[in-house]
């Protein structure tokens, strides 16, 4: 049982987006993207999601493609955060959650008993129950980037693609998110997240996938594939290491320029 990604090719306006990449998403563990700013992350998140369509490779959910398995099971199958997180402002929060509902109703009916548990579970876990009433439009860009993330928990999928989640978030709902995700992993749920900060990255994340230039650079565990080679060749950067609390850490530091470090 997995999400499999193989040889995907995306060309975007002319421009080669990602070159022969391959990705395994697992149930019950959390798989972070990373890679400079236009390293291709976005682009196969969406291609995974079925958003996408590669001019080469191919994507099979449980053995299945997306034709095969239709829309429909799709959208229950994959949950899909996107980066931008737009939604009409006047639309109460509850009702922006209950979309995530959709996939498991027929067409203009009205919620069910298990539709309602899942969007209140969701809005919990998001700790966004409170603005349940409130009108998107009023939300901070931190509270709205919560709420569409609970939107996202309630189709209740097997699994969960979330591009940037912690954009706009203070620290503790940083930290809050991510604890979260781990905790929706370790129910079975496959997690797939694209991050910047590789502290946590490195925190959090059972697998990493490295890309550069639309390339596969490293693919395994956190230490495997932050290690200081990489970090010069990829990031042109030095982290300081350590360990606090029996967990290991690391901690971007110093940029590199021609092998040299910064002053």
């Amino acid at each position: 049982m997995a999400i499999t990604a193989s040889g995907i090719t995306v060309n975007l306006g002319g421009k080669p987006i990602l070159q022969e990449v391959g990705a395994q998403i697992r149930p019950g563990e959390v798989l972070g993207l990373i890679g400079p700013n236009g390293a291709g992350k976005t682009t196969l998140l969406r291609v995974l999601a079925a958003l996408l369509v590669p001019e080469r490779g191919s994507v099979d959910y449980d053995g299945a493609s997306a034709r095969a398995l239709g829309r429909g099971t799709l959208a229950r199958r994959v949950a899909f955060l996107a980066q931008g997180g737009e939604a009409p402002s006047a639309l109460s929060v509850e009702a922006l959650v209950g979309l995530g509902r959709l996939p498991h109703r027929r067409p203009f009916a009205d919620a069910g008993d298990a539709d309602r548990e899942a969007i209140w579970r969701a809005l919990t876990l998001c700790d966004v129950a409170g603005f349940a009433g409130r009108a998107v439009g009023t939300l901070s860009g931190g509270e709205r980037r919560r709420v569409l993330l609970a939107r996202a928990l309630a189709v209740e999928a097997p699994y969960l693609l979330a591009d940037e989640p912690l954009a706009g978030l203070d620290p503790q709902h940083q930290l809050d998110t991510l604890q979260l995700l781990r905790r929706i992993s370790g129910e079975g749920t496959g997690v797939v997240v694209v991050l910047h900060d590789l502290t946590l990255a490195a925190r959090f994340c059972d697998r990493l996938l490295l890309l550069d230039h639309g390339r596969l650079i490293a693919e395994g565990a956190p230490a495997a594939v932050l290690d200081d080679s990489r970090l010069a060749q990829v990031f042109d950067i030095q982290a300081i290491r350590g360990s606090h609390a029996g967990e290991p850490f690391l901690l971007p530091w110093r940029t590199l320029d021609n092998g040299k470090t910064a002053s």
